[in-house]
């Protein structure tokens, strides 16, 4: 058996510790692409202000559900319904390490849906792999009740990316439907 000479083990235990440094950063770098409850509720606070006083249980719900996102869009939208109904709005992904993107959504639905409204919108975006993605069509069932004001959640998905929009509106809109969200770099008016 061979005797190591210390400035050897000192080399080896330097090297397996930065072995296990740099294996460690992949998972840090994941991490710090996604953003926390406080950041996610303090971005609503701003955007939503003092109506937003059940936003913090809707995030806490939707980060049970999920988990953390990886992108964050905030806008606002128009809907209406006579049960066919329509919705298009306009807004900004944030993302940590994509940087800001105009986004547009529009989309149709069907069902017991009556009425219209218009509203802030935060969507919280999940298992974004890159921009591009984001671009296509999300399908959800939504169960509303919006009289006067209010606060909603929904969740749209396509493949393993969801969107988790979360709504406080004005107008007067009762129902449940089943539709999709499609995504657009430009805006159109074509919901299809």
């Amino acid at each position: 058996m061979a005797i190591s000479h210390p400035a050897t083990t000192a080399f080896r235990i330097a090297a397996a510790l930065c072995a296990m440094l740099l294996m460690a950063l992949p998972a840090r770098a994941q991490q710090s692409n996604q953003y926390s409850m406080q950041e996610i509720v303090d971005a609503g606070h701003g955007f939503f202000g003092e109506t937003s006083g059940a936003l913090a249980k809707l995030v806490e719900r939707a980060f049970e559900s999920y988990g953390l996102p990886n992108g964050y869009i905030l806008g606002q939208e128009g809907s209406g319904a006579f049960v066919a109904g329509l919705t298009y709005g306009e807004g900004t992904l944030n993302t940590k390490n994509a940087g800001q993107h105009s986004v547009f959504w529009q989309g149709p639905s069907l069902g017991l849906d009556w009425g219209g409204q218009g509203s802030r919108t935060m969507m919280l975006v999940y298992n974004l792999p890159d921009v591009n993605a984001l671009y296509d069509r999300f399908g959800g069932v939504s169960g509303s009740a919006y009289v006067i004001a209010g606060l909603g959640m929904q969740v749209n998905v396509n493949r393993d990316i969801v969107l988790v929009p979360i709504r406080t509106g004005v107008g007067a809109r009762i129902g449940i439907n089943a539709g999709y969200l499609k995504l657009t770099r430009q805006p159109t008016w074509n919901p299809f």
